[in-house]
Parts: structure tokens; sequence; C-alpha cells
């Protein structure tokens, strides 16, 4: 596919316009300004006139069945909305609902130019079939709970855990991923979350952790740990000693931060859902002085509640001006990164979010012919803070086209609402 004549994001987040971009197979191969010489073996030529080519969104954090729950358990602070509403639905949770609503989201997700999403929860192998069928990228996280201290071996979701990694780490051709996952400090006991943190390292793979999402877990974890913070006592922990995603640090100290920034974890802020919860504001720019790699994350559309992500990024930017209190932090090239390349580097995808010759096709095309678009007089800014989640014309994942033109191409959308509702109307009759 040879895109002509059309905007590019490229790989300083920079804008250039009139530019030639070239896809082979799951590859971008050809990028200037005039169109190769053999285009004709690129296949289909695509009008950009009046549009803009950026590298696709990776969604660091994100609960994908979770759309079963949209619009549920809503005016709840995080503690209640999990004990009293979700954790009840979850508990009626069965195969069949978790593909579907897994299906669903992955067509929410196209639909929005979310090619890849870091994925933490239950029923790792109905989820998958869903992201196979999709096309989409995940990085799948089978989320350890143990609540009850027994034995990590004899606990069913560390052996969940290990069962994932290694039945679908690389599976389809990397195309999925799996990571090692707790699902926090105040879920887990001491020995779980050593033996999570110690079977990550075993098996070479990343980890993703929900961290300080909320003052009551922050003073909770001091009381429990000796004064530790949840960022100090997972450090002490082993937890991150590999790469690892920390969902929300929201209550972070500059310890933390530093903790973080040495070790080299991600942060995967989400700002709409913490807002939603009334969990607090992430201090984005303090995580930007001090080198912290940046991801951005819806969480699940139950605490958002939609995938829009330039929603998200229009929000992600306004709060790191707020929390700051400096109008020209977040410039809209360090907003695009966390949005694209620093979640791709969050997942491992070393070759992923950036438009550069060699890196993967996964693109998306945002139409700038349209009222909320215009006029221009910086196409970033317009896409930080002007853009919607319906201006995005196509996405590509690995070179296949996912959505175009509004229509899901890999996802039955009305079939997936359907059965998705059926699901609903189950689980609500058995609470």
């Amino acid at each position: 596919m040879l895109f002509e004549k059309i905007g590019l994001i490229n790989d300083a987040f920079e804008y250039q316009k009139d530019m030639y971009v070239g896809v082979e197979g799951d590859t971008i191969t050809y990028i200037g300004t005039d169109a190769p010489e053999d285009a004709e073996r690129l296949g289909r030529r695509y009008d950009g006139t009046g549009k803009v080519l950026m590298p696709g969104f990776y969604n660091a954090h994100g609960h994908s069945p979770m759309s079963l729950m949209r619009g549920y358990g809503e005016n709840l602070p995080l503690d209640r909305w999990l004990n009293e509403m979700i954790w009840p639905f979850e508990a009626k949770l069965y195969r069949k609902a978790v593909y579907w609503s897994t299906l669903l989201t992955m067509a929410e997700s196209a639909r929005f130019g979310i090619v890849s999403t870091s994925d933490m929860y239950m029923w790792p192998d109905d989820m998958l079939r869903a992201v196979s069928v999709s096309g989409e990228k995940v990085n799948i996280a089978r989320c350890v709970m143990n609540f009850t201290g027994v034995r990590p071996e004899d606990n069913d979701s560390f052996k969940a855990m290990k069962d994932t990694i290694l039945m679908y780490h690389g599976f389809e051709n990397g195309r999925i991923l799996t990571d090692a996952s707790l699902h926090a400090e105040y879920t887990n006991d001491e020995a779980t979350i050593r033996a999570v943190a110690e079977y990550a390292a075993e098996q070479e793979v990343r980890k993703h952790v929900h961290v300080a999402e909320t003052a009551s877990e922050t003073e909770g974890c001091r009381e429990r740990h000796g004064g530790r913070s949840p960022v100090e006592y997972l450090a002490d922990m082993g937890v991150f000693d590999v790469p690892a995603t920390a969902a929300h640090c929201v209550w972070l100290t500059d310890r933390d931060r530093a903790i973080l920034a040495d070790k080299g974890v991600t942060v995967a802020c989400n700002p709409i859902s913490n807002l939603k919860l009334v969990s607090g504001i992430c201090d984005i720019k303090a995580l930007y002085d001090r080198g912290v790699n940046v991801a951005i994350g819806t969480d699940s559309v139950s605490s958002n509640n939609s995938l829009d992500f330039f929603e998200e990024l229009k929000v992600f930017a306004l709060l790191g001006k707020y929390q700051s209190q400096d109008p020209s932090a977040m410039n809209p090239q360090q907003v695009l990164y966390s949005a694209t390349r620093a979640g791709a580097l969050a997942q491992g995808r070393e070759d992923c979010g950036l438009i550069r010759e060699g890196f993967k096709a996964d693109l998306i095309v945002v139409d700038l012919n349209v009222p909320n678009m215009q006029p221009i007089h910086d196409v970033t800014n317009n896409l930080v803070y002007s853009a919607s989640g319906k201006d995005v014309l196509l996405t590509m994942a690995d070179g296949r086209i996912l959505c175009e033109n509004g229509e899901c191409l890999t996802v039955d959308f009305e079939q997936a609402a359907a059965e998705t509702e059926v699901a609903r109307i189950r689980i609500l009759g058995q609470l």
C-alpha cells in the first residue's frame, strides 16, 4: 500500500506535508517526498489529501472484557466501586461473555486508532481468541490476586498466569505477547509478590501492576510495610527488576519517582479514569523531568467510559499543565510520543510506535478536513487539543487495515454488541 501526498507525523513527532509512505507486508518500507520509482509493487494507492498519517496508539493499561460493565457502578469511589459492584459482577463471568466483550472492545479500539493494548485481566484464553480474530496487538497479563495467603503454587491465578506465559508468549509472529502481572500490592501477600517477580525474571517477560492509584491504598501500604510506599515496597520485592509497567502512579513521592526512573519502569497514566473515580492526578511533568517513560492508558471502559484516545490525550496534556502550574508544559511532541512510542516501548515492541523505514506498519490516518480541525496553525497542537476519535479514517496494525471510514473490517460489530448484551443481561439476572 502507498500513502501518497499525505501529511506525516515523522519520527521526531513533527509535521511534514505531502509525503509518500509505502507499506509491504507488516513493515514500512518507504518514506519520501516523491513516489518510489516502483510504486506499482506496493499495490493500493491511498490519496492522503487533507489527511495526516501518524503512528497508531498504544493503550498502556486496559481491562478489555470490562466493556460488559460500561456505565455500571457509577458515582462511587474506587474501593466501593470494586467491592460492591465490579468484583461481584466479575464473579459471574463466563467464557463466552469474556470473548464477546473483548471483541467489542477490539472493535472500539480499532475505530479510535488504538493498535495495541497492555491488557490485565482474567480468562486469558478467551481474550486472546478475540484479539486474534480482531488483528489487534496485545500484551496480555493474567493478573494474580491472593487474598487468602495460600501458597503461590496453590493459587489458581498464579498458576493461570504461568500457563498463559508458557502458552502464548510470542504467539502469531509476536503480535501477541504476555506479561507477568500482580493486580496490586494490597491484593497479594509478600510470598506471592516475590513469586511473581521471580517467575517474570525466570521467563524474561515484562511485568504489569497497579501502583499507588489512591491515597488510601498508599497509606495502607505504609501501615502494612513499615512506612514504605507502594513503589518502595514493590521495588524491595524485586517487582521492578525486569522491565515493568506501573499503572496509575498518582500518589508518588520524589523518592518514588527516582526509583521508577532508576529501574526503567514505565508509568501508564490513566487521566480520565483517575478523575472519574476521584483517585487523584498523576504529576506527569515531574515524571518527565525525572526521565521516566510515561505512556497513556484508558483503564477499563467501566471507569472511563470510552476508548476515544484523542480524548485521553487532551485530558493528559491539560492535567500535566494544571498539576505543574506551568502552561508551557506538555508540548505536543511529548504528548504524542507518550501516546505512541512510549507505549510501544512499554510493551517491548522496539520496532513499533514510529513512522520509520523498517518499523512495523502500525498506522492511523486522521482527517484534517473537518470543522474541529480547521483552521490549522499547528497540526500537532490540533491533534492533541482539537481531534476526536471519530476523525480517524483508517487504522492499520502490522500492515493490515482493521477499520476504515468508520467500518470495522475484522470484527462483526453488530454480533459482538448483541452477544455482549446477552451476557450483560444474564449476569445481572444472577446478582
